[in-house]
């Protein structure tokens, strides 16, 4: 590379010394003569280094080199991609690039006008101009809308050019294999980092008055916190770092707006439930003494539990009237017809993206092979389509052995999440022996702890807490043992690595954070038998039962911990400690020195984006997306609480990116991947779920049976339909004479009654079918499955028309599409019919001259 340059002291500018060329990367690597110890790999290393440069500037890309002022071991290679090269590549790439501005007039929405109150300043952030595109080619130059040759070409495509150059530029070759591009080199530690600069401080204008200062106009605008409720500026974010990190911004705020509705009806079925609560008949006799009071309730675990009275349960039992409502049912099938709404409205708005941001019929450059893939090519196949020899990591059957492998790993980390759900479960039915033996619970207690701390509720809160933290825990240890498995898998591309990964991390995801809440909303209470016969979990410990009021308000206070303490956590976990990693790095940068420091060292010390990218920010949101729709049926306030959360995710995001971070690599994204068949799937599950949860989990069927069927004869005494007596006729009766030895209570039993009540339909001692099903429960039965069938029928139904209904791409779109092809080829066919006519019109004149020539008589 020869001397290196000297800083020229102007910390803000974004050119080599001479002012004129771009930067449009910047790699950074440490001097290995200027180190206090040196390894004797360090020769090869620079030899590499050497030898990749030398290839840079052969590829035609110009290097000015730059020791850091901090560090005199840090060197910046400074590189630019001269005018030639960009139209080089871009045509390799397909880079589609601006022909004649838009001339279709937009149709104005009906909403413009309140929109336009929650828009950045048009005068601070200027719309973007529309133009027809095509991709680029060099015969085709002048048809092309070139106003300056320095801004045809933007700082995102720039750096995406320069990126293509240095990865699949070689380096070394090894036993006739290629070693190529910058991510081996970067992974290998011959270069310490590679990125594209910020254009300014995020604090501040640039002091270049040409310098556009976008960075600082995305962080005034979009991610300050002042702005949490104005809309995106999306065009500005797809220019300054592309398509990709746009698509999941256009995505993610369309998801928070499509929240506001599903937020709003969910908080009304709430007020419904916490207004009608005084009018619940049911807890209401659960409360009343001369009822509730009178109704003694067999133990609920083995010789240490004691009879108890159903009164205690009377502040959950009104807790519980606010989610168990009429409401709940509305609003089940409200969000699963949202969920269809949401999905459908937003391939529409994706389409309109994809139209706008030129990725319609975006053509993927050849990908280029995983450094690691090509690393182990060590076995030769013959290409069957061109039956030439070529490289591979390993043979058919090697192949075969490494899924088989990977495939095992995958099911045994899954069975290891379910045995700590099972842990979980065997904690509660251990802990709650604990609580019902310390809790006062006496028959005629009246202790004011008893009505909100019972022995369920202790054990519900301390279960979920402790569930959250094994989540959290396990999903740092889930997401390295992932990685582990798709690394030996050896995918080829990036793209195949990305899709494999995801669809691991989403396995384990799914499995870890739902398992819990499927446990109590489906299995928990509903296998338990009788006090005279019940059912043990591995043989030992008695199966757990649900609150007189059936387990939906375990389900809601397992959900409201597991959403609201993932948000805080992931919140901390993505925004504190890199902030705090560049507080740190900023004080020991201060420390050492108080010289200028130019914008490529300045953004060096920020923290380096993963290789993954935004693929964790994609799982949250999918992840917080299922809490939202499968279980929202016992939680209507869970789109709230996920609106709230969205709403600070999107400022959060976008500080993250704009102040903590090196600038990314703009990626081109025309949708946004295998995260919407995911939401599809989760969409279809949650019909399902809602389902079960009013059918199993709530009470809502029992008591719906007991108004129509059993309030009034023949089965019932009122001469009207009721709701008086419910708790009455859905308490079996136990004698407390059929309990075995094994579970009978230690405790003695004070009062006159030989009997005791559980929850379940079952006939009573004495019956000729004594603590069997009785008719009412076959009733209950019969009325929750064809609830089931009759609620997914239903939400199918109308989920399909609405899919048929709506297009994915609206009629608008389609006509920009068509007279955008229309236009092209229009204009690339008449140049290239101006350029035949005048190919052919100078051969005719030659002809014409030698027929002249020819005919022309002889001169004597």
């Amino acid at each position: 590379m020869g001397r290196a340059a000297d800083f020229d002291n102007k910390p803000d500018s974004l050119f080599f010394n001479d002012g004129q060329r771009r930067i449009d990367f910047v790699l950074v690597y440490e001097d290995e003569t200027k180190m206090s110890h040196k390894r004797s790999n360090h020769k090869k290393q620079k030899r590499k280094r050497q030898v990749y440069e030398s290839n840079l500037i052969n590829n035609g890309l110009q290097l000015e080199a730059t020791r850091s002022v901090l560090d005199e071991k840090t060197v910046f290679v400074k590189v630019h991609a001269p005018w030639e090269v960009l139209c080089t590549y871009a045509e390799v790439m397909h880079i589609k690039l601006p022909l004649q501005p838009n001339d279709l007039k937009t149709r104005e929405s009906a909403f413009n006008w309140f929109t336009r109150l929650f828009r950045v300043d048009e005068n601070i952030i200027k719309p973007e101009q529309e133009f027809f595109t095509a991709p680029f080619k060099r015969e085709h130059l002048s048809n092309f809308y070139i106003q300056d040759k320095d801004t045809f070409f933007n700082p995102a495509t720039r750096s995406r050019i320069v990126h293509f150059i240095l990865s699949r530029v070689k380096y070394a070759t090894k036993q006739n294999v290629k070693k190529f591009g910058i991510n081996k080199l970067l992974d290998t530690g011959i270069y310490k980092a590679a990125f594209p600069l910020h254009d300014s401080s995020f604090g501040h204008l640039s002091t270049d008055p040409d310098c556009p200062s976008e960075r600082y106009l995305l962080y005034r605008e979009w991610a300050h916190p002042k702005n949490i409720l104005k809309l995106q500026p999306l065009d500005f974010i797809r220019k300054y770092y592309g398509e990709k990190i746009g698509i999941y911004f256009a995505w993610l705020g369309f998801y928070t707006n499509m929240l506001i509705v599903a937020a709003v009806v969910g908080v009304g079925c709430f007020l419904y439930g916490f207004f009608m609560k005084d009018n619940c008949t049911w807890s209401q006799e659960v409360c009343d003494p001369n009822i509730g009071g009178n109704i003694i309730m067999c133990p609920q675990c083995d010789k240490v539990c004691t009879y108890w009275n159903l009164t205690i349960t009377c502040e959950s039992s009104k807790k519980l009237c606010i989610f168990d409502s009429f409401g709940t049912l509305v609003f089940a099938v409200f969000m699963g017809i949202w969920v269809t709404l949401f999905l459908e409205f937003w391939k529409r708005r994706q389409a309109e993206l994809e139209y706008e941001w030129d990725t319609v019929e975006y053509l993927e450059q050849e990908e280029q092979i995983r450094p690691e893939y090509e690393a182990q090519c060590t076995h030769v196949v013959v290409n069957e389509i061109t039956q030439q020899e070529e490289h591979v990591p390993y043979t058919a059957c090697g192949k075969c052995v490494r899924i088989t492998l990977c495939t095992s790993a995958v099911f045994f980390w899954i069975f290891l999440i379910i045995a700590s759900v099972i842990g979980i479960i065997v904690y509660r039915l251990s802990v709650f022996l604990v609580f019902s033996a310390t809790l006062p619970r006496h028959i005629n207690g009246t202790q004011a702890i008893r009505k909100y701390l019972t022995p369920q509720t202790a054990t519900s809160v301390t279960a979920s807490i402790i569930s959250f933290i094994v989540i959290m825990v396990l999903n740092i240890v889930y997401e390295k043992v992932a990685i582990l498995i798709t690394d030996f898998e050896l995918p080829r591309t990036q793209t195949e690595y990305e899709n494999s990964l995801t669809t691991k991390m989403f396995l384990f995801q799914f499995v870890n954070y739902y398992s819990s809440c499927f446990y109590i909303a489906f299995f928990k209470g509903k296998f338990v038998g009788y006090p005279g016969n019940p059912v043990y979990w591995l043989g030992k410990y008695r199966n757990e039962e649900c609150d007189p009021g059936g387990c939906l308000l375990e389900l809601t206070t397992q959900l409201a911990i597991i959403v609201g303490g993932k948000a805080i956590w992931n919140n901390i976990q993505e925004v504190l400690l890199p902030w705090v990693k560049n507080l740190i790095g900023r004080y020991c940068a201060d420390a050492r020195s108080e010289k200028t420091v130019p914008r490529w060292e300045q953004d060096y010390h920020l923290q380096p984006i993963g290789k993954l990218g935004l693929f964790y920010e994609y799982l949250e949101m999918v992840i917080q997306f299922g809490f939202v729709t499968l279980f929202v049926a016992s939680f209507p306030l869970a789109p709230l609480l996920a609106l709230i959360n969205n709403m600070l995710e999107i400022r959060l995001d976008a500080w993250k990116l704009t102040t903590q971070f090196r600038r990314m690599v703009p990626q081109k994204a025309q949708d946004i991947g295998a995260w919407q068949p995911i939401m599809q799937g989760i969409a279809i599950l949650a019909v399902v779920t809602n389902a079960m949860i009013i059918a199993f989990t709530s009470d809502m069927i029992p008591r719906l049976v007991y108004y129509w069927s059993f309030s009034v004869p023949p089965y019932g005494s009122h001469s009207s339909y009721t709701m008086r007596g419910y708790i009455n006729n859905t308490l079996s009766v136990f004698s407390i004479s059929d309990f075995k030895n094994a579970s009978k209570p230690f405790s003695p039993w004070f009062g006159n009654h030989t009997t005791c009540r559980y929850r379940d339909f079952r006939y009573p001692p004495g019956h000729q079918h004594q603590y069997e099903h009785n008719i009412y429960y076959w009733h209950v039965i019969a009325a929750k499955l064809a609830f089931i069938i009759v609620m997914e029928h239903v939400i199918y139904f109308v989920k399909f028309i609405i899919s048929y209904i709506i297009p994915d791409v609206s009629q608008e779109t389609k006509s920009k599409v068509k007279r955008e092809k229309y236009l092209t080829q229009k204009i690339l066919h008449e140049n290239d019919l101006k350029v035949v006519k005048k190919t052919i019109g100078k051969i005719a004149d030659k002809i014409i001259e030698g027929v002249d020539s020819t005919f022309r008589p002889k001169t004597e």
